[in-house]
């Protein structure tokens, strides 16, 4: 069939603090749409859930710890990129231990659901902040 294109699988995280914010990261120079404020998290390893793969990349990412029962999935998103479809599972984490920084030079924001529209966003990430607005 003409037109398929590879799947590729990422999981992201809607990380909400004590005061209903939502932390955003940007994507740093050098990374494919560098500049853009995106959910954190990242490709699936071989082998991984969506869950386990969430918990690797925060811990990576950003230096903080949780668990599958804090993991909870709010939506998804779809998206046809040049060469690839995305497929990108959205889970709200309000409970982690540590505090995050951006370990891999990444800058971070706290954002109000109501201001996320204000941050450039991959397109893929777009239609998800109505569901977190809808939520906070």
């Amino acid at each position: 069939m003409s037109g398929e294109r590879a799947l590729l699988v990422v999981v992201a995280c809607a990380l909400i603090d004590a005061d209903s914010r939502i932390l955003l990261s940007e994507r740093p120079t050098g990374k494919a749409l560098a500049g853009l404020w995106e959910f954190p998290g990242g490709k699936l390893d071989q082998g991984e859930t969506p869950e386990v793969a969430l918990i690797r990349e925060l811990r990576e990412e950003l230096g903080i710890e949780t668990q599958a029962a804090c993991l909870a999935p709010l939506t998804f998103a779809s998206h046809s990129y040049d060469g690839f479809h995305l497929l990108m599972p959205l889970y709200v984490c309000r409970r982690y231990q540590g505090i995050p920084t951006g370990r891999e030079g990444q800058r971070l924001k706290w954002v109000r659901a109501s201001q996320l529209r204000d941050y450039p966003m991959p397109p893929a990430d777009e239609p998800l902040i109505a569901h977190l607005v809808d939520l906070l």
